[in-house]
């Protein structure tokens, strides 16, 4: 991925040759301040960052889209992001939550795309998987709301009813339910304090509660 990634940038700049430095053995603190310095992020700094980070990034976009087939390609357009806009972050001691938000909105700006060209939802038709094609198993016309829950219809009108919130609630409820951060470290990371992230949480809550009720209760 991270070939790919450098393929993209050399398309569009040259890189001098960075001095010798033992990068992986920076902490992340200073690899950021170096990627920070210049015109275009230090080639190796960013590389040694993106070493580091690949896996946190791969597992919030399997967590949001497990069956997006190019799941990759979101992967490397946060990394395409991260390097235009790395600049911008104020504070480097903040740059997980920083990198987790943009590949969480990178993935709502994209469901939304495809909420607009989306075909139908057929319940009949084979899904494909990673693995092969799957097909679906209701067992009655009026399925419990636990086989609900289970069933991928559930989980995409869930995505768009997140997607579908402000972005302040949006973020902050990605931050506490899917990356799973604590009240404290969200606000510290958005900047607001702890009693509004925790009025934020408990309105996201309720509404994706009205928005997924019918999906939870029998026809």
């Amino acid at each position: 991925m991270s070939q790919s990634v450098f393929a993209t940038w050399s398309t569009l700049e040259a890189h001098s040759p960075s001095p010798l430095v033992s990068f992986n053995k920076l902490p992340n603190y200073d690899l950021i301040l170096r990627c920070q310095q210049g015109a275009k992020p230090d080639r190796d700094a960013f590389s040694e960052l993106l070493r580091r980070y690949q896996p946190h990034v791969e597992r919030i976009l399997y967590h949001l889209a497990p069956d997006w087939q190019d799941r990759a390609d979101l992967v490397q357009e946060v990394w395409i992001r991260v390097y235009r806009n790395i600049n911008r972050l104020k504070e480097p001691s903040k740059f997980k939550g920083w990198l987790g938000r943009i590949a969480t909105n990178l993935f709502y700006d994209e469901l939304r795309k495809r909420k607009r060209n989306a075909p139908p939802l057929s319940l009949d038709a084979p899904r494909r998987m990673d693995d092969g094609e799957m097909t679906w198993e209701i067992a009655c016309d009026a399925p419990r709301p636990d086989d609900q829950l289970a069933t991928r219809e559930f989980y995409e009108k869930l995505h768009l009813a997140i997607a579908d919130l402000p972005e302040a609630f949006r973020t902050t409820i990605v931050l506490r339910e899917i990356q799973g951060l604590a009240y404290e470290e969200i606000a510290e990371m958005t900047g607001v304090s702890l009693g509004t992230v925790k009025s934020r949480i408990a309105r996201a809550r309720l509404k994706l509660q009205e928005e997924l009720t019918p999906y939870l209760t029998h026809e």
